[in-house]
């Protein structure tokens, strides 16, 4: 591995968890609007995801690396939250699925569209952080 891989690896991890857990207090807040709907990985997909592109750009790191990271989090969020929900999924109910397969190829499905949405609002985050952090940036006189 090139050591710049190295260097954006891990920092992209930290980013997105950074992201994912900023998310909760805002997903909490928003679950509060009336005939909102809101749940942890729909939050840490958009918001997590925007925070850590922000972060990533912050720190000269790729927003859309973060991202994705921060989406792929939403959705194993979203695969094991009906597990551990005390009234949602059990295990009965994972057995009346037709068949095993199914279950594996709609986790897939699910991980991969989370983190392509986690990509997408990451660099989002990114471009925001930017557009702002340069009008900051005195001019000249």
């Amino acid at each position: 591995m090139s050591p710049s891989l190295l260097r954006i690896g891990p920092s992209a991890w930290r980013f997105a968890l950074v992201g994912a857990l900023a998310s909760l207090p805002v997903t909490a807040l928003v679950n509060r609007l009336p005939n909102s709907e809101a749940d942890i990985a729909g939050g840490i997909m958009i918001v997590g995801a925007f925070i850590a592109g922000a972060i990533a750009v912050l720190r000269s790191t790729d927003p859309e690396a973060a991202g994705l990271r921060a989406g792929l989090l939403s959705g194993v969020v979203a695969i094991l939250t009906p597990l551990v929900a005390p009234d949602g999924l059990s295990v009965a109910g994972l057995i009346a699925w037709p068949s095993p397969h199914v279950l594996v190829a709609l986790a897939v499905v699910a991980l991969v569209l989370a983190s392509m949405f986690g990509l997408v609002c990451g660099r989002i985050g990114g471009w925001v952080a930017t557009t702002v952090t340069t009008r900051w940036t005195a001019t000249p006189s």
